[in-house]
């Protein structure tokens, strides 16, 4: 029997939200939109097996597909980032970036040890160490900041690193514009002999494609979500240096995970196939385009933009100039189609739930097929409903007739 004979409700939530996502702009730096081979992949009979253990050493009957499967998930992974075998260990369990980094964190360290990072204000992330965070109530926390204008500051970096001794440093951010330069990282790491983690979340896609530097070179251990600029299903990857294997996989199994999700295993070695194809360089590349294009036409309409641009898939703006805020403009953006985040910029006095900023990003509709002709018509979107909010109702009706042309893969 159909879903829809068999649960109306749930049936209509998904057309529901099926309209919703295909009539609208989907800004959100963190999302995307997966291809329907990695949705076929998703919903595949590898749902239904239980699998706790790594590979080839199953607590459970059955495994001869998922060991295959894992191994192969593991090999592509690999292959898509360039990594030796004998150096590096891919771990392709964790159910999310969240427990991911938590793992990684226990593995290497004991509570109360020292975590150099950036603060959730300034573009980090929850599990960075902030403090409604297990990261941050089981460590002692040291943070760095952005510059005034949004930039790290490798030197102040290495000076907080040479004062507090951490054990461990994260590099790897959720809301900053700029490219990481993991190689000074890596030094200032190896000058307090700590640890460096490498979190490439939001731009994994972008490494693979080769319009981000590596960390690999440089990271003692790297973490990634799958979902967002990579294109695949929600789940994470733990990949590091093989001395560090033991220390680390133990704590994802039997640390803090039971059975892993096959299926979402399943979906994302479809992913990494294609990410290894020239089409993804290509779609890597034009995320990038795009990205820069939206950021200087905002600049045209005097929007301010930490570090005044971007290298990568997402612009942060503060709209403090706008005298507006960030959860104001997501809200009146939302109207018109254009679905965005608010976001905090660097010494925001606001708070996180109405911050003076917002965070757009490019990667779901570069996916859909826009290219920079279509940046230069949203931005001149944003910033007609800003200035002029009755426009709303007009601006929802071009975005729709904009999305008819570029349907959702």
């Amino acid at each position: 029997m159909s879903l829809k004979k068999t649960d109306l409700k749930i049936y209509n939530l998904i057309k529901k939200e099926e309209k919703r996502q295909g009539e609208t702009l989907n800004l959100i730096a963190s999302e995307n939109y997966p291809s329907k081979t990695v949705r076929e992949a998703l919903s595949s009979i590898f749902i239904s097996k239980y699998a706790e253990g790594r590979p080839y050493k199953r607590y459970y009957g059955g495994m001869v597909n998922i060991n295959k499967l894992e191994t192969l998930v593991e090999e592509r992974a690999k292959k898509a980032f360039g990594l030796n075998s004998r150096k590096w260990a891919v771990n392709v369990q964790p159910y999310s970036g969240s427990p991911a980094n938590y793992a990684i964190l226990r593995g290497l360290l004991e509570p109360g040890d020292k975590i150099l990072s950036l603060p959730l204000s300034h573009g980090g992330h929850l599990t960075h160490g902030a403090p409604a965070s297990l990261s941050g109530q089981d460590f002692k926390i040291i943070n760095y900041f952005l510059t005034p204008n949004g930039w790290l500051d490798y030197k102040k970096i290495e000076n907080l690193a040479k004062k507090g001794k951490p054990k461990l440093i994260i590099s790897g951010f959720t809301a900053y514009p700029r490219k990481i330069n993991f190689k000074k990282f890596s030094q200032i790491s190896k000058k307090v002999g700590a640890y460096l983690l490498a979190d490439i979340s939001h731009i994994a896609g972008l490494v693979v494609g080769k319009v981000h530097p590596s960390p690999f070179p440089w990271a003692d251990v790297v973490m990634l979500t799958t979902h967002k600029t990579l294109k695949g299903p929600r789940g994470a990857l733990i990949i590091c240096k093989k001395e560090l294997e033991e220390k680390i996989f133990k704590k994802v199994f039997p640390g803090i995970q039971g059975g892993p999700h096959e299926h979402t295993i399943c979906a994302i070695g479809v992913a990494l196939k294609e990410a290894i194809s020239p089409e993804f360089k290509k779609y890597a590349r034009q995320i990038v385009k795009n990205s820069k294009t939206l950021a200087a036409e905002l600049e045209k309409y005097n929007f301010n933009l930490i570090s005044e641009g971007t290298d990568n898939h997402l612009v942060l703006v503060d709209l403090r100039n706008k005298r507006i805020t960030g959860k104001t403009t997501q809200e009146l953006l939302e109207k018109t189609g254009i679905v965005t985040n608010r976001n905090t910029i660097p010494y925001d006095s606001k708070k996180p739930f109405d911050p003076s900023g917002i965070r757009l990003g490019t990667p779901a509709v570069t996916a859909r097929g826009m290219k920079e002709k279509e940046m230069k018509k949203i931005a001149a979107w944003i910033n007609e409903v800003i200035n002029n909010p009755k426009s709303a109702s007009k601006i929802k009706k071009e975005v729709q007739k904009l999305c008819q042309k570029f349907p959702i893969p």
